[in-house]
């Protein structure tokens, strides 16, 4: 495998064809080496402060410690969603939004909750990982508590990975999604194409991208949100690699795209401002005064490469 974008990697096991088995499931709540990562509110349990290196480390919990939270009988199977194992533990994690302060629970713990956002260039690689599929997990289940096809309140199953319709007229099986997203370099020769969004108060640059709508291949996504954003038509289209994207729950597919045509024309509505930038002037963009795309984000892999010519 080449190297793996920040967010992926979290190396553990998630145990796909076990999930079903109800006993299983409960046996690993109570096992010494269970784990739970909170999360509230979007944000996840962390040490309050960066350690020695300026890396924040996990603050994970145990099932009994999550128990007075989320049951009135100790019983936590219906709250806590398997992540999956690995050779140091059983890993869950739990969504504690519905109370106001949970860490007033827990007065031993020097942990906070963060947000992937800020505190995302500042832990391991795994844990960033493991920090994303919780967040996105619990993001699902909160959007999802009730049948999209009948309206009926819809219940946990497969050990956190499957939300079933509680209706016995209907019983559909809803799964975990997410959205996937297009995310592109346009570049022709030594000059690429960079934007600045609207929703980005930083006045940083980055790649193109957008979401892929229903009935289009990927490669036709790429050209036509190039096409929509600055009007610039491109040729060939080459896959890169791909970046799970936890804001809150998609699927950033990265790309390069050859430009076959220059003048730029900004739409008006995504973005403030695009240009294009000569492949000097992103190389020393610090000395120039650019501002450029998070060092974590698949957005700034795709610059990299291209900036040392290494694709």
């Amino acid at each position: 495998m080449n190297h793996v974008n920040f967010y992926a990697g979290a190396d553990i096991d998630r145990v796909g064809e076990k999930r079903r088995d109800t006993v299983w499931f409960n046996g690993l709540i109570t096992a010494n080496e269970a784990r739970v990562l909170p999360v509230w509110r979007g944000k996840n349990m962390v040490a309050r402060e960066p350690d020695a290196n300026g890396v924040f480390q996990i603050s994970w919990v145990s099932p009994e410690q999550v128990a007075p939270l989320v049951s009135k009988d100790g019983d936590v199977a219906d709250a806590l969603y398997l992540l999956g194992e690995r050779e140091d533990g059983i890993y869950f994690t739990v969504d504690l939004s519905a109370i106001d302060d949970p860490l007033g629970a827990w007065p031993e713990l020097d942990a906070a909750f963060a947000g992937l956002r800020e505190i995302g260039a500042f832990v391991d690689h795994a844990d960033g990982a493991m920090l994303s599929y919780a967040k996105g997990l619990n993001h699902w289940h909160s959007r999802h508590p009730f049948c999209s096809d009948c309206g009926a309140p819809t219940n946990v199953g497969d050990s956190g990975h499957v939300r079933v319709c509680s209706s016995t007229d209907c019983g559909v099986t809803h799964f975990p999604r997410t959205d996937p997203a297009v995310i592109m370099l346009v570049h022709q020769g030594d000059r690429c194409i960079l934007a600045h969004n609207k929703r980005n108060k930083t006045p940083s640059y980055s790649t193109l991208a957008g979401f892929v709508e229903p009935g289009e291949s990927l490669e036709e996504a790429v050209a036509r949100e190039v096409m929509e954003e600055v009007g610039v038509r491109v040729g060939r289209v080459t896959y890169h690699s791909s970046q799970p994207w936890p804001f809150p729950g998609n699927l950033m597919l990265g790309f390069h795209a050859e430009a076959l045509s220059e003048d730029i024309t900004v739409d008006g509505i995504e973005l403030a401002e695009a240009r294009w930038f000569d492949r000097e002037e992103v190389r020393d963009a610090k000395k120039n005064g650019l501002i450029l795309s998070r060092p974590i984000s698949i957005s700034r892999r795709l610059l990299d490469e291209w900036v040392n010519e290494t694709v």
